[in-house]
């Protein structure tokens, strides 16, 4: 009987000697077969900036960029009838904070966009001229160096308007709904009596219809907890902080989600949403860490949008008078607008390998994108200013094949501040502004939602709890700002939220 041989195993060793072909070097991507590379889109949306203060100056390096006019300047007066011209020298924080409800926006875009600073000086007639000139004033090139180094390497929008002439809450709700049903007012004085509810269908609820995966990363409390189909359970479990998303995007490009919706920090200490008087300087640098973290998963990059927006000007003077022609309303609900007016310009910019460096100047608001969304995965209805707004996409041509000269980093990295200066920075927080101050009143909403506590119900009851959040007792606005972190983070465990 004749033995058999053992068959021979091949060792690595033996597979790299064995005649095997050399991989092939390495070569740019091209777009998939449909003509769409573009797989994740990531929107970041910061706080109450204007175009002109954040972009208007880097006309003179970025031709055709509907920026700050020269010959002759544009200029406002206050009260007085003392002239404030256009011109560098915004400084990186802003307090007392302009003023920016429905009313004040309408005053400041009438005589063609000439009463931003009599409305700011009407509001605050103790403020001095210099503090006036911070509604004219504008970023210097490479002063804000992490928006400056996108615009100038991607796309920017300089028709990219706030959605309405109004406030936070409302554009954030048109950014994600398409709609604010009406309203455009921020709850009063944190008093729950103004709290609206708004349980119209949300682009995140229109994602999950569609099978397509999302999430929102939030750096303290996020705003998207104003949309009722947000609150479910199965609209809680997208919620992660913001350390999620630097993990999400070191990880598989396959398992990133589709759409991801990143809120800034709103609140002390740690606030990094641009939102006057907080400090761009951080603002900066959540941009660039978000960019960058992108920017190092090759594969991820080479499959995203990112859009980096304001929500809406703040108050600072833009010199482009907000359009009426051709705008729709979202629905019937006209409450308390009659959303036949675009706001103010806000800085818009698009980044992709995908995209070529220049300057778009179709007309765009929030809802622009969730257009784009609509028509790329098939969503449903989202409202009928959607229904009619135009796609970025629809007029920026996709490349053939993906750049390989966009920029790595865009930030040189901070370095961490000392201890006392923190508790320092804490101590010294201003008091909360409007924005802040109706997060309070939403988190107190959520406190009465809670599974810990019987849920106690009723204007008054609600009234009371938030006079007791207001006392000395609790605290300065850190105290207060904790608590309302605290709420919601308890709101969103409750329903299983893997913060």
């Amino acid at each position: 009987m004749t033995a058999t041989k053992p068959r021979r195993r091949r060792t690595r060793t033996a597979k790299k000697t064995s005649g095997a072909k050399k991989r092939p070097a390495r070569t740019l991507p091209e777009a998939a077969a449909d003509g769409d590379p573009i797989r994740h889109v990531v929107h970041l949306m910061l706080e109450n900036r204007s175009f002109d203060q954040m972009l208007g100056l880097l006309k003179a390096e970025l031709p055709g960029l509907e920026g700050v006019p020269t010959i002759p300047p544009s200029s406002n007066q206050d009260p007085e009838g003392r002239e404030y011209p256009q011109k560098d020298g915004a400084a990186a924080r802003v307090d007392p904070d302009p003023k920016h409800e429905c009313a004040n926006v309408l005053e400041q875009i009438e005589d063609g966009n000439g009463r931003f600073v009599k409305s700011y000086a009407r509001a605050y007639p103790q403020t001095s001229q210099d503090q006036r000139r911070q509604i004219m004033a504008c970023f210097a090139p490479d002063s804000l160096p992490a928006l400056h180094a996108l615009a100038r390497s991607f796309v920017v929008c300089d028709r990219w308007h706030a959605s309405v002439p109004g406030p936070t809450w409302t554009n954030r709700l048109f950014a994600m709904s398409g709609t604010s049903l009406g309203f455009v007012k921020m709850p009063e004085g944190i008093s729950p009596a103004h709290f609206h509810r708004y349980p119209q269908p949300s682009v995140f609820r229109r994602l999950r219809q569609a099978k397509r995966s999302y999430r929102i990363y939030f750096g303290d409390f996020p705003l998207a907890l104003l949309l009722a189909d947000q609150r479910t359970l199965s609209g809680a479990k997208r919620f992660s902080r913001m350390s999620r998303f630097f993990k999400d995007a070191k990880g598989k490009e396959a398992s990133f989600p589709d759409f991801a919706f990143i809120e800034p920090s709103y609140l002390w200490p740690g606030t990094n949403d641009d939102h006057p008087p907080h400090d761009v300087n951080d603002g900066q640098r959540l941009v660039a860490d978000v960019y960058e973290a992108l920017r190092a998963n090759e594969a991820l990059w080479q499959s995203t949008l990112l859009v980096v927006s304001y929500d809406e000007h703040g108050g600072f003077y833009d010199h482009v008078a907000p359009p009426k022609d051709g705008v729709v309303p979202p629905d019937d609900h006209q409450e308390e607008y009659s959303f036949d007016q675009l706001g103010v310009r806000v800085p818009a910019i698009l980044a992709s390998p995908w995209l070529d460096p220049q300057r778009c100047h179709q007309r765009f608001d929030h809802t622009s994108l969730l257009r784009y969304l609509q028509k790329k995965w098939g969503l449903a209805d989202l409202g009928q200013r959607t229904a009619h707004a135009t796609s970025p996409l629809d007029v920026l041509p996709l490349r053939s094949t993906a750049r390989s000269d966009t920029p790595a980093t865009i930030l040189p990295k901070p370095k961490r501040a000392p201890a006392r200066a923190t508790r320092a920075a804490r101590a010294a927080a201003p008091p909360l502004n409007g924005n802040q101050l109706a997060i309070l009143a939403l988190s107190d909403f959520l406190a009465s939602q809670s599974k810990q506590k019987p849920a106690t119900r009723g204007r008054e009851a609600a009234a009371a709890r938030i006079e007791i959040a207001l006392t000395k007792k609790l605290g300065g606005p850190s105290d207060k700002s904790r608590l309302a972190r605290d709420r919601a983070t308890q709101f969103l465990s409750e329903r299983g939220a893997q913060l």
